[in-house]
C-alpha cells in the first residue's frame, strides 16, 4: 500500500512548515528520508518527535559529556527513568521532568499533569513510586498574578499526589524576578522495585499486538511537545487547548494495572504516552528494538468523534500507556485492565520492517523508518558568547557594602521574612507527605527521606539550585548546585548516590543563552565525576522566555542517596539545650549573588561563591563518618541567607520546640559576608559537647576546617551572634513568627489579577 494524502488535508507549503517548527534545512532531511513529499499527517509527526521536547535537537551533543555509568548503575539514560542498584536485591527508579510552559498558561493543570507523567516514567519501569519531590520557581510574590500561578502551582501538586496516594516528601522553591513571566515546574519521583522485575520500553517480538490501555484519547494537549519547544508571548493564554488534563483517579487504576501486567509475565514492553503521545511511545519503542510499528487509528479508542489520525497520533492526553502484549495475550491483559475498570485495545502490531506505518483502516496515512524518526532528529552545535551585561554584572564592586552598622539585628529579621528563607509549611502543608507510612524525614529539612519496609534501609532525595548564582556565573552556579545536593543528603546520613537532572534554560539560538547552557553542562559533568554520582536521565527544557525575556538559567539536580541503617537519619534541628554548635567549612569574604544583596539592597551582582569540589567531597566523608560513628545530634547546610539563617533555621526546626542560640564568631572578614555571605562548603552541626572534640578530630582527619561557635540555650534566651565587630540579637517568639508566618501572611486572599 502507498501513502497517499487525506482527502481535507492542507497542502504542504513553507509556511505550514515552518508553523510546525522545522526549519527549511530540516524539511529538506525529510524529504531525504521519504523520498517524497510527506503527508500533513507525516508533518505532523515529524514536528513533534524533532521538537527540541522530544529530540534534545540542541542538547543532545553536550549532553553526550555526562557521566552516566557506574556498577551501581542498572538502567542509564535513554529510558523512561534511570535505575540503580540500592542493595538486598532491590533497585531504585528515579527521574525529573519540567512541566514549565503549560504551568505559565494553566498552573493548576500544568502542574498536576506534570505529577502524573513523572508517576508513569517510574512505573512503567517496573517501579512502585515511593515519593515526589517538586521544584519550582516564580516571580517576586508581591504581583496577584504570580501568587495565583503559586497556589495554582501548589494546589496542583498536591492535588493529584494526594489523590494517586504518593507523599510529597520536599524539594524547593524560590521566588525572584528572573522567573516574572516564565514559572519553573520540576517534578522528580522516586520508585522502588526487584532488580528482576526492570521492564523497557521496546516492540520486542515480531507479530506482537500493540495495545493502549488506560484513558481514551482525546484532543486535549495535541502539539503539546511542539509548544513546549517555543518562547512564551502574550498570546500564549490562546495555548490552553495544548496544556493536558489530568484524572488522578484513573491514574491510580493504571498504575496498579501496569505494575500487575508487568508481573503476570504477558507483556514484553510498556510505555508512558508522554509529549507527543502515540507518536513517541510508538516510534520510540519501535526504535529501541530496531523493530516497526503498525498502527491503526481507527482502532484507537477515541473520546471525542471526528478524530483525524493527526489528531490522535500528537494528542497527549493523560493517564494511557502503550503495552506490547505477547501474541496471543491479548485478552489477559484485556482481563487485567478490566480488573481496574480500565480499556485495553489492540491497535496494531510489531512489525520487521523498521518502519513507523501509520493506517486508518485500509489508507496508509503515514509511512516513516522509524530510526530515523527516532535518532536522526538533526543535532546541533551553536556559538555561545558569554553575555557582556552579565559579565559587568558579575564584575560589581561590592566592597562598599562593607560599611555597615554593628547592630545587623534588622536586617536579619528582613532575610528571615523572605520567601526564599521563610519556612514553606504553607506549601507542604497541602502536601500528604505521609501516605504509604514510609517517610521518615518530611518536607523542611535538608532532604526527605523514605524508609524501606522489611530492611534496615532508607533512601533519601533532594533537589537543588540556585539560579542566581548560574545567571551570573554558569560554570561555578552549576558546581553549587551539585554540591549542594550532596551536602543536604549527608546531613540526613545518606551517601549520594546517583543524579537526574532538569535543565531550564532560555533560547539557545541566542549565544548567550548557549553559552550558558554549555558551561552549566561541562560543570555538572566536572562535578558528577568527582562525586561518583553517575547521572541517569534527566530532561532539558528550552525557551523558557516570555515576551523575548528568558529566567535565570536553571539546572535542577536532583540527587538520591543510600541510608545503610535508619539509625543514621538526622535532621537539621537542634535537639537540646546545652548542645555544642560547630562550624565545618571556612567562612569566606564572598558577598556576591546573595539573598542578602537581593533583598535588602535590591540587587543581582557579584561573583557567586566559589566551589571547592576536593573540599566539598572531604566534607561529605567527613560528616558521613560522624553521623555513622553517632556523634551528631544534628547537621544542616549552610545555603541561602548565610550562617546566620542557617544557624536560625536550625533553632527553630519545625517550630514546635524552637531553641534560641549563642554564638560567637572570630574571623577577620567584613560583617555582611560573615553573617550573610553563602560561601559554599559549609555545615552547621550539634552534639553532646562530650564528643565536641571527636567531632573535631574527625573533621581535622578529613582535612575540613573546623570550630566550636557556641551552644544550642532556651527559647526564654535570645538568639545571638556576636561577631569581632559586629552583633545581631533576635528575640526566638519573633523569630518564629517571622519565619513561620510570612508565606501565609502574602498569600491571604490570592487570586488571579
Amino acid at each position: 500500500m502507498s501513502v497517499s494524502p487525506r482527502e481535507g488535508d492542507p497542502p504542504i507549503t513553507p509556511e505550514l512548515v515552518e508553523s510546525h517548527g522545522l526549519s527549511p534545512s530540516e524539511y529538506e532531511r525529510v524529504l531525504d528520508i521519504l523520498g517524497r513529499e510527506p503527508t500533513f499527517t507525516e508533518l505532523g509527526v515529524f514536528s513533534a518527535m524533532w521538537s527540541e521536547h522530544c529530540g534534545y535537537k540542541n542538547s543532545k551533543r553536550l549532553l553526550g559529556l555526562l557521566p552516566t555509568t557506574a556498577p551501581w548503575v542498572i538502567q542509564g539514560p535513554g529510558e523512561n527513568a534511570g535505575v540503580i542498584d540500592i542493595g538486598g536485591g532491590l533497585a531504585l527508579a528515579f527521574k525529573i521532568e519540567s512541566h514549565n510552559h503549560p504551568s505559565a498558561v494553566e498552573p493548576y493543570q500544568g502542574a498536576a499533569t506534570g505529577v502524573g507523567g513523572i508517576l508513569r516514567d517510574v512505573f512503567t519501569m517496573g517501579a512502585r513510586p515511593i515519593a515526589v519531590l517538586d521544584s519550582l520557581r516564580f516571580g517576586d510574590l508581591d504581583t496577584g498574578r504570580v501568587r495565583y500561578l503559586f497556589s495554582g502551582v501548589v494546589k496542583g501538586v498536591g492535588d493529584y499526589g494526594n489523590c494517586v496516594g504518593i507523599p510529597n516528601i520536599g524539594g524547593e522553591i524560590y521566588f525572584d524576578r528572573g522567573y516574572e513571566g516564565n514559572p519553573i515546574v520540576n517534578a522528580m519521583c522516586l520508585g522502588l522495585m526487584k532488580a528482576e522485575d526492570l521492564i523497557k520500553g521496546e516492540a520486542e517480538g515480531v507479530g506482537n499486538p500493540l495495545m493502549t490501555v488506560g484513558a481514551r484519547t482525546g484532543r486535549d494537549g495535541i502539539h503539546g511537545a511542539t509548544f513546549a519547544s517555543e518562547e512564551l508571548s502574550d498570546d500564549s493564554q490562546a495555548s490552553r487547548p495544548q496544556v493536558q488534563v489530568g484524572d488522578p483517579f484513573t491514574e491510580k487504576l493504571l498504575l496498579e494495572a501496569s505494575l500487575e501486567l508487568i508481573k503476570s509475565g504477558h507483556i514484553t514492553g510498556i510505555q508512558d504516552m508522554g509529549a507527543a503521545g502515540i507518536t513517541s511511545s510508538a516510534s520510540e519503542m519501535a526504535g529501541r528494538s530496531g523493530n516497526g510499528v503498525e498502527i491503526d487509528m481507527e482502532l484507537v479508542p477515541i473520546r471525542e468523534p471526528g478524530m483525524t489520525p493527526y489528531e490522535i497520533l500528537l494528542s497527549e492526553s493523560q493517564e494511557r500507556m502503550l503495552v506490547v502484549a505477547k501474541s496471543g495475550s491479548e485478552n489477559v491483559v484485556r482481563d487485567i485492565l478490566a480488573k481496574w475498570e480500565l480499556e485495553a485495545e489492540e491497535i496494531g502490531r510489531v512489525t520487521d520492517d523498521g518502519l513507523f506505518r501509520v493506517l486508518e483502516g485500509d489508507r496508509v496515512v503515514a509511512e516513516i523508518p522509524s530510526l530515523p524518526l527516532t535518532e536522526g532528529c538533526p543535532t546541533y552545535e551553536r556559538e555561545g558568547v558569554e553575555s557582556e551585561e552579565i559579565g559587568e554584572l558579575r564584575c560589581t564592586d561590592l566592597t562598599g557594602f562593607n560599611e555597615v552598622d554593628a547592630d545587623q539585628s534588622e536586617a536579619f529579621l528582613k532575610l528571615m521574612g523572605s520567601p526564599n528563607i521563610a519556612s514553606k509549611q504553607w506549601i507542604y502543608g497541602q502536601y500528604d507527605t505521609t501516605v504509604r507510612t514510609g517517610t521518615a524525614v518530611r518536607p523542611g529539612g535538608d532532604a526527605g527521606v523514605v524508609r524501606l519496609r522489611g530492611t534496615r534501609r532508607a533512601v533519601a532525595a533532594t533537589t537543588d539550585c540556585n539560579g542566581r548564582y548560574v545567571y551570573l556565573n554558569p560554570r561555578s552556579g552549576t558546581l553549587a548546585a551539585v554540591a549542594e545536593a550532596a551536602r543536604n543528603l549527608v546531613c540526613v546520613g545518606a551517601l549520594p548516590t546517583a543524579v537526574t537532572n532538569n535543565l531550564n534554560f532560555g533560547n539557545p539560538l541566542k549565544p548567550h543563552i548557549y553559552y550558558q547552557f554549555r558551561e552549566s553542562v561541562l560543570a555538572l559533568a566536572e562535578a558528577c565525576k568527582l562525586f561518583e554520582t553517575p547521572v541517569t536521565g534527566g530532561n532539558v527544557s528550552f525557551y523558557n522566555e516570555t515576551s523575548g525575556a528568558a529566567i535565570y538559567p536553571t539546572p535542577v539536580i536532583g540527587m538520591v542517596g543510600v541510608l545503610e541503617d535508619v539509625d543514621h537519619i538526622t535532621r537539621h534541628a537542634f535537639q537540646n539545650v546545652g548542645d555544642t554548635i560547630i562550624l565545618l567549612g571556612d567562612n569566606t569574604d564572598e558577598l556576591g549573588a546573595s539573598e542578602y544583596l537581593y533583598v535588602v539592597e535590591g540587587l543581582v551582582a557579584g561573583e557567586p561563591p566559589k566551589v571547592d569540589l576536593l573540599g566539598e567531597r572531604g566534607l561529605q566523608h567527613a560528616v558521613l563518618a560522624m553521623i555513622r560513628n553517632r556523634l551528631l545530634h544534628s547537621a544542616h547546610d549552610v545555603s541561602e541567607g548565610g550562617l546566620a539563617c542557617a544557624l536560625a533555621e536550625s533553632a527553630l526546626g519545625p517550630g514546635e520546640s524552637p531553641f534560641g542560640v549563642q554564638v560567637t564568631l572570630h574571623d577577620a572578614i567584613p560583617v555582611l559576608p560573615l553573617l550573610f555571605g553563602e560561601a559554599q562548603g559549609r555545615i552547621v552541626v550539634s552534639c553532646d559537647p562530650q564528643s565536641a572534640d571527636e567531632v573535631l578530630v574527625l573533621a581535622k582527619r578529613h582535612g575540613v576546617p573546623c570550630r566550636a561557635v557556641g551552644q544550642v540555650v532556651s527559647s526564654d534566651e535570645s538568639f545571638r551572634i556576636d561577631g569581632r565587630t559586629a552583633t545581631l540579637e533576635a528575640d526566638v517568639e519573633i523569630l518564629a513568627e517571622i519565619f513561620f508566618g510570612t508565606i501565609p501572611n502574602l498569600m491571604d486572599g490570592a487570586g488571579p489579577s
